[in-house]
């Protein structure tokens, strides 16, 4: 396990994540605060109703309680995540009626094809191992109709983005070309595909065709 990974997984680390760690990390690397990040995921995923919600390495919970917040009726938001003291401190702050927690790996995702109307990942698939395959993992359990939108490094096609690759790599995260997420969301089948950077990070949503 890499240096970053294994920071994700340390116990001192959940307890600080949410408050101070990931507003501060992001920000300074988007220039975006966590309200606008999640009002934006709100909106890019089209919340509202009886849907059902999934969202990726989780951590302590920060945005899927937010996401289950825009549900009504029987939708509710599942966050999974690899991380023991994470889904501890999700489970501790951010519990709620529609939201629950479960362990898993994002590589390999314990639902059938096509159970969820919404699947996001945000900050964490650089931290991944074969991230691609987990965003594959992500596109079969998005149901026809539904949206994916993901949050990740972005390594612009210049000097510095060269060097950005290089220091991500010796702690262990990968940042990833303009192409890589939105081509494969494109050899996946997948429309309506929107990508926009802010600063290191790139946001990418599509929506998987109806039948």
């Amino acid at each position: 396990m890499n240096l970053a990974r294994k920071t994700m997984n340390a116990p001192a680390l959940a307890a600080v994540y949410e408050r101070a760690w990931r507003p501060t990390l992001f920000y300074l690397a988007s220039g975006r605060t966590t309200a606008s990040d999640r009002r934006d995921a709100v909106a890019t995923l089209r919340l509202g109703g009886a849907q059902k919600v999934l969202d990726i390495a989780c951590g302590p919970g920060n945005f899927t309680r937010y996401l289950s917040e825009a549900l009504s009726g029987d939708g509710y938001a599942i966050g999974l995540d690899y991380s023991e003291p994470m889904l501890a401190r999700a489970v501790a702050d951010n519990a709620g009626p529609r939201v629950g927690y479960l362990r898993g790996d994002a590589r390999r995702l314990p639902f059938a094809d096509g159970t969820f109307d919404a699947v996001c990942c945000f900050g964490a698939l650089y931290l991944i191992p074969d991230p691609l395959v987990a965003a594959r993992e992500m596109i079969r359990v998005l149901a026809p109709g539904g949206r994916i939108a993901i949050t990740t490094s972005h390594r612009a096609a210049n000097p510095i983005g060269e060097m950005s690759r290089v220091v991500g790599g010796l702690s262990g995260l990968r940042v990833f070309g303009g192409r890589t997420f939105p081509a494969l969301f494109a050899e996946e089948g997948l429309v309506e595909i929107d990508q926009r950077v802010h600063r290191l990070l790139q946001y990418v949503s599509a929506t998987k065709p109806a039948r």
